[in-house]
């Protein structure tokens, strides 16, 4: 994974706790995100973990040119900032998970991991409040549009994305195979127009499906 946070102290920090977990090593670092897309050229990090606030470029940009390349890293947003506008902006522009610095370490750790298997993460504290600032500033209207686009077994799919199951417990629920439901979800992605599971999930949400 490649680690960028501005603050070097805090970023030793992160790396300490990352490198404990022996399924995480952090291949490069950096003190901005002006490099991010050379780093991940020359790395192929399965995650990026990124702070917000950061000189020249910072972390919303350096999602915006993560998700621009082909097949590109997962990006967790790592922050001190429990800010609305700063969760709102990193979803839309293609995190996979948003997390505060005060986590606890195994938490953090799990959450690359979980993030680095296609799953979304975000903290908890914030989920609930995200979710009904997203349907609140969304036309309705807009999401059943888009969720009418689904097919019906696709729209079993995202409903149960939105009620936070993983690819394994879906599977169990709707009694396909783990592979078949990744299929279902890069179609329900390509059809909403959605980065990632959390954007899924707040489309569906903003729907009424849930």
């Amino acid at each position: 994974m490649v680690l960028l946070e501005d603050e070097e102290l805090v970023r030793g920090g992160i790396r300490l706790i990352l490198e404990s977990d022996p399924g995480i090593e952090v291949a490069a670092e950096a003190a901005d995100g002006s490099g991010v897309v050379e780093l991940i050229a020359k790395h192929r990090p399965d995650v990026v973990v990124t702070d917000i606030q950061m000189p020249r470029v910072d972390g919303l940009e350096v999602t915006k040119r993560v998700a621009a390349l082909p097949d590109p890293p997962a990006v967790l947003v790592l922050t001190t900032f429990d800010v609305d506008e700063y969760v709102h902006a990193a979803l839309q522009a293609g995190a996979s998970g948003f997390l505060l610095k005060d986590t606890p370490p195994r938490e953090l750790a799990a959450a690359v991991h979980t993030v680095a298997s296609g799953e979304a993460m975000l903290s908890p504290r914030i989920t609930k409040r995200l979710l009904g600032a997203f349907a609140a500033g969304k036309e309705n209207s807009d999401a059943r549009r888009r969720i009418d686009q689904l097919t019906p077994r696709e729209r079993e799919v995202a409903v149960s994305v939105a009620q936070g199951l993983s690819n394994a417990e879906i599977a169990a629920h709707l009694y396909m195979s783990p592979s078949t439901v990744k299929v279902h979800l890069g179609r329900i992605m390509g059809k909403l127009g959605a980065a990632n599971r959390t954007q899924v999930a707040i489309v569906t949400h903003d729907a009424g499906l849930v």
